[in-house]
């Protein structure tokens, strides 16, 4: 008993922070996860443009079979991502961490708006594409987490829930951010001059979102919480050994399944279904964009409406009930199309 009450005595908690504080803290994480997940949603939402201006035409779905590889390999790096930043994050601290990340993020953006096409450089143009992929996926993959602990780091444990569900409402914003981007230049351009040179823009257009981004973070200050653990010497000499030994690898296990069901369903019910407008009902970009732009800007508030609840109900009753309509709206999608 003794053991366990010095034990906690040692543990940081959040300090209790008015509302007006925390809103600038959540708003400050959030615009730049927003334009991280920009940076990553235009390659997806371009991938039948990309496929034609760096992969050969005498085979467009090998091609387009090629980009979504591409866009797959920015999800596969992005737990080494994790890993990396994760740990830098433990050892800089988590404000500058995700200043790193946002300028990897949005400098790898942009050169992929500047890299000649298949038709100038050959193959090399779909290998420049593939290292600047990477880097969005390694940094994307450390930026998010480092978010979210951000702003954890400045929340009671009671409203934690509400308070990060709004910073999940950053990818849902990332995407449509991108739509509207891409929709706007190429209604200013025209598709023909979109598709030949257009493209381009959104791309390059990522350097001024990110400026404004990091101009916001560099105000911020470091969690309290990690100052706290800073001073009192309790920084883990081997975050890595910690969590993935002893009874932490259970919850890392637990999460690691939450997170690919979550996965499953949120980039099937967006990127393959922007996917299957665009090349199989071949609707164009521009209708397309409007669809799913439109379905998840009606999506978005319920990630605070189940941030909030999980504060009164319980984190694991909300998950269970998620996974469970989802696995309902897949078996209903395949029943039909038989």
């Amino acid at each position: 008993t003794d053991r366990r009450l010095s034990d906690r005595r040692t543990m940081t908690t959040a300090p209790a922070l008015s509302t007006t504080d925390l809103r600038r803290v959540v708003v400050a994480a959030a615009v730049g996860n927003v334009i991280e997940w920009y940076d990553f949603y235009i390659f997806g939402s371009l991938a039948a443009i990309l496929s034609a201006q760096f992969f050969s035409k005498s085979d467009p779905v090998a091609a387009f079979l090629n980009t979504v590889a591409l866009f797959s390999v920015g999800f596969l790096i992005r737990p080494l991502g994790a890993f990396v930043f994760g740990r830098l994050g433990d050892v800089v601290g988590r404000k500058y961490t995700f200043l790193i990340t946002l300028s990897g993020m949005g400098l790898s953006t942009a050169l992929i708006g500047v890299i000649p096409t298949y038709d100038r450089i050959g193959v090399s143009a779909a290998f420049i594409l593939f290292f600047l992929r990477l880097i969005q996926g390694l940094c994307l993959g450390g930026e998010y987490g480092g978010a979210i602990t951000y702003v954890a780091e400045h929340v009671s444990d009671e409203k934690r829930g509400y308070y990060t569900g709004w910073l999940q409402t950053s990818p849902t914003l990332g995407i449509v951010v991108s739509l509207a981007v891409i929709i706007g230049t190429r209604t200013a351009l025209g598709t023909e001059a979109f598709n030949a040179r257009g493209w381009r823009i959104p791309f390059i257009g990522s350097l001024f979102l990110v400026a404004v981004a990091i101009y916001i973070r560099l105000r911020l200050q470091e969690t309290p919480i990690f100052q706290e653990i800073k001073a009192k010497g309790q920084r883990a000499a081997n975050p890595w050994g910690e969590a993935f030994t002893g009874p932490n690898l259970k919850y890392v296990l637990i999460a690691t399944i939450v997170v690919l069901g979550e996965g499953c369903v949120w980039y099937s019910s967006q990127f393959w279904a922007l996917y299957f407008l665009q090349t199989v009902n071949k609707v164009d970009v521009l209708n397309s964009s409007l669809i799913v732009g439109a379905a998840l800007l009606i999506a978005t508030p319920t990630l605070v409406l189940f941030g909030w609840l999980s504060d009164r109900i319980g984190r694991k009753p909300i998950i269970l009930t998620g996974f469970l309509l989802a696995a309902d709206r897949k078996s209903t999608r395949l029943n039909s199309s038989h």
